[in-house]
Parts: C-alpha cells; structure tokens; sequence
C-alpha cells in the first residue's frame, strides 16, 4: 500500500508528519496524522497511541491543540491521529449536511446500511487496516493504546472492549458513554446500523461493559459544566456499569471544564502517563 507524506514538521525533537493513502476497508482516500518522537532516530521503536477525535474533527485538531507532542516525545511515544470519517465526492453524507452524521462523524462503526455501508467500515479501519499500516511502515512496535475525544472516547472503549488483546489500556475524555439512550447515537446508529437496536448493543460501551470479561485499564475525564454531557454523554451511565461489574474504571469530573481542547490540553499529559505506565 502507497504512503503519501503531504507534510512534515519538526517538533520537540520529533516529526508530526500527515500521510494519504488509499483505504481499502473504506474503499476512498483516507489521511491520518503521525507524531515521531526522537528516539527512532537511534534506531528504537516506539509504542503507539492511536487517537480518535470527535464530531465535525479531521487528523489534524488532536494534534494541532492538544499539545501532546512535547510529552509524547519525552515518553517515546508514538501518535497516530486518523480522520473521523471516509471522505470524497463519492462518500454519502447526511442529506441535510448536518454536523452529527455522515462526513465527519463516521461513529467508528461498520455501516450495515445502504449507501453508507459501502464506505463507513471506520471499525474495521481503526482496528485492523491503520494499525497494520503503521506497523508496517514506521518504526514501532505492537504495543497500542487507544484514546479518544466525545465521539472519539465512544470509538475508543467500543473498540479497546472488543479488542482487549490488541490494547493495553485505554483512555477518554467527555466520551459518548452509552450512545443507544442519546440523540448524537440514536441518529448515527439508526443510519448506519438500521433499526434493530439489538445491532446497536455491538457499538455501546455500556452494553459491552456488561457482559465483557476484559479488564483493559480504562481513565476517563468528564468535564462538569460540560454542555451536552446530561442529555448525549450521560457519564453516570457508565460508573454504574462499572461498579456493577466490577470494571477497573477510573472517572474523574473535573470541577468547570467543558467540552472543548482546552479540556483536552489541560489533562492530557495524565492520559499519556497513564498509557505509558501500561505500555512498560
């Protein structure tokens, strides 16, 4: 598979590098961002966190506003940072362009529904293809955590409690916790997945913690003046799941923080620690 690298930029004694490539889970050209840190330059290689960003995100807003790469770089840590969704001319998007389905908020599902299924498979392509593609390509190893943001944090814990032998933690900020019993999921999950909630229960975090035997150690931060987290978040779903079952689950609410990357900013080099503590 041809890598395209469209840009490179020095930092922190690393690179944050952009690639294209052709996608074959998504059948469309896909772009993801990749932060070097410097000790491959000596020959090392390096675990990798994959990041997944929220709705209306591409590659770039993780890594342009977290300000993880200084810390990244220090851990030896590499972060691989994909689109949110297929895109192209010939990619479906919600027909009243909104912001909450279709381009840029793929959900991280495989779609099982017409038109969108023949290009919305960003389960299959964060699981399987992205990983095989930067194992393959860059010098690192098969050690791999998993972080996200919103619909990112969703796309995160769905995947790492399917996956749990491919992941050795993972980590969330203000995820979409339970997206069966909100507007965000209902809508993207009835596009996508169609009617049958039962299909539904494959994509929810809730729903898997359940019946998971996986115990992959799991942060979350949840900002308390968060504006959508009572009616789309819904985070006390998800610490009652927990407790019930006995997950090692640690959230924290973190006194007036909201939504956005200054959230993200202000905690993310605690994600980070914590993935490398479990990458050793």
């Amino acid at each position: 598979m041809t890598l395209e690298n469209i840009s490179s930029n020095k930092s922190f004694g690393g690179w944050n590098k952009q690639y294209t490539h052709r996608s074959t889970a998504l059948n469309c050209n896909m772009r993801f961002a990749i932060f070097l840190p410097p000790q491959i330059v000596s020959g090392e290689k390096v675990p990798v966190l994959y990041w997944l960003s929220g709705l209306t995100c591409t590659d770039e807003n993780f890594m342009h506003k977290a300000g993880a790469q200084r810390l990244a770089a220090e851990l030896g840590m590499a972060i691989v940072a994909p689109d949110t969704s297929p895109r192209g001319d010939d990619v479906a998007d919600d027909a009243d362009g909104s912001y909450d389905f279709g381009l840029g908020a793929g959900f991280y599902v495989n779609a099982t529904q017409a038109p969108f299924n023949r290009h919305y498979q960003m389960y299959d392509y964060v699981v399987n293809e992205l990983p095989d593609l930067i194992e393959a390509n860059f010098p690192v190893t098969q050690q791999r955590a998993i972080s996200g943001h919103s619909m990112g944090g969703h796309g995160a814990l769905t995947i790492a409690l399917k996956n749990p032998a491919r992941f050795s933690s993972v980590s969330a900020f203000s995820p979409i916790v339970n997206p069966m019993q909100c507007p965000w999921g209902q809508k993207a999950f009835t596009g996508y997945l169609g009617k049958d909630t039962e299909q539904w229960k494959a994509y929810d975090t809730t729903e898997l913690m359940k019946h998971t035997d996986a115990r992959l150690p799991a942060l979350v931060d949840q900002g308390d003046q968060d504006n959508f987290m009572v009616e789309q978040l819904k985070p006390e779903a998800l610490v009652a799941v927990a407790e019930n079952v006995g997950y090692p689950l640690e959230l924290r609410m973190q006194e007036g923080y909201d939504h956005s990357y200054f959230f993200i900013a202000s905690f993310i080099e605690d994600h980070l620690r914590f993935h490398a503590k479990h990458f050793a």
